[in-house]
């Protein structure tokens, strides 16, 4: 092997799997913004005995070597589901780290694309996309000079030209939304709010712990009515949505989870919770040094005590009700809930689709300023053979 070859490489064995772990740290240790995920929800995230992705979706991590040394991965998966529903034939790739060098990344991204195409039989390729738009998503090419909020992504500048030089196009733009406190803001809504109360029907009260099961699939019944509509998302499995939402649900107080209802029938959700980012950043991946010294949990407990901002995690609201200023009572009760009980002196909602004008709208409404963007990016991954039998078909016609 030459000083210049480079190797992509399917994950086996613990070593590869730290390789690809920590290449995160390779790459963005020297960006003061970036923020070390715990490598305990990382393994978690990618195993697949204990994700429930991986009940119905498949996917494959690879590590560029070059010299033996890590020097890029990726991830790629494909959701049945979602083609399924989408009468589509999409792949996805995501959790993506490279050197600032094309090569590197033109070998991940290929082999990405290969194995999609050849293991999968998929025709198009979309990225970044940790599984399916219903887990992280988007390469931030907006907003490099703050930290990311938990679960948001964050990366090198360099990334955006590294992908469009592989030959991808962007197909979507996201807005991360931060709301700064504004007593005169929420005095103003606060009468609005009111006058929607006493012209709808619409009730709204907190997560009930003791109705788990009940406010669980009250949620998971309003996101797979209000999200499945857009782009490239897919019905969430109940195992899926019992996983995502028991997790939420126990970093947060119920009043942060908010459930709105006319009558009987659950017709939206809002779910809040601290930035645990600005705690976890002081553990650097790990809670326990040395394996058992709890030096990690002992300093993001610490600055646990000090996080001043919220992060919205969801925000969804049943098609049939998005005019009914059900968003606005759902957005107005969590930031009011925020500053007096919580509080934060901001809070970040993220993200939302650059053209739903309709619910961007209602979040500059209410405050709600756009302070990050990030891209999505699509790429055909048709073989050049079935290119050139299509054109040959087209001939004979």
């Amino acid at each position: 092997m030459n000083s210049n070859s480079i190797q992509t490489l399917p994950v086996r064995g613990k070593r590869m799997l730290n390789d690809f772990i920590r290449l995160a740290w390779t790459i963005n240790a020297a960006d003061p913004n970036w923020v070390p995920p715990l490598i305990v929800d990382v393994k978690e995230f990618l195993d697949p005995k204990r994700h429930p992705f991986y009940t119905y979706g498949r996917a494959e991590k690879f590590v560029a070597y070059r010299d033996g040394k890590p020097v890029g991965r990726i991830l790629v998966s494909d959701d049945p589901h979602l083609n399924e529903e989408k009468n589509s034939s999409v792949g996805a790739w995501g959790m993506f780290e490279c050197v600032n060098d094309q090569e590197v990344a033109n070998s991940l991204l290929q082999t990405a694309e290969k194995w999609s195409r050849e293991n999968w039989g998929r025709q198009t390729i979309i990225g970044p996309m940790d599984y399916s738009c219903n887990y992280p998503i988007g390469l931030l090419i907006k907003g490099f000079d703050t930290p990311p909020k938990y679960m948001m992504n964050h990366n090198p500048p360099y990334y955006e030209n590294l992908i469009l030089n592989a030959g991808y196009n962007q197909v979507k733009t996201l807005y991360a939304w931060m709301f700064v406190d504004n007593s005169n803001m929420r005095e103003k809504w606060a009468k609005r709010i009111e006058w929607i109360s006493n012209r709808t029907k619409v009730t709204v009260r907190p997560f009930d712990k003791k109705r788990f099961q009940s406010d669980v699939d009250a949620c998971r019944t309003v996101y797979n009515d209000a999200q499945t509509v857009h782009w490239n998302y897919a019905t969430l499995t109940e195992e899926e949505f019992k996983y995502y939402t028991s997790k939420l649900v126990a970093f947060t107080r119920p009043e942060q989870v908010l459930l709105a209802f006319d009558g009987e029938k659950p017709v939206g959700f809002a779910i809040t919770l601290d930035d645990f980012n600005e705690a976890i950043k002081y553990a650097n991946g790990k809670l326990f040094w040395y394996g058992f010294l709890p030096i990690g949990l002992i300093r993001a407990l610490w600055a646990s005590r000090r996080i001043k901002t919220g992060r919205v995690m969801a925000l969804c609201v049943n098609k049939d009700y998005r005019n009914r200023g059900v968003s606005e009572t759902l957005i107005y009760k969590t930031l009011d809930y925020g500053h007096t009980i919580m509080k934060y002196d901001r809070a970040e909602l993220g993200w939302t689709f650059a053209d739903n004008e309709k619910v961007n709208r209602i979040i500059e409404r209410v405050g709600g300023v756009p302070y990050k963007s990030y891209g999505m990016y699509e790429k055909s991954i048709v073989s050049s053979e079935k290119n050139n039998e299509s054109s040959n078909d087209a001939d004979a016609q």
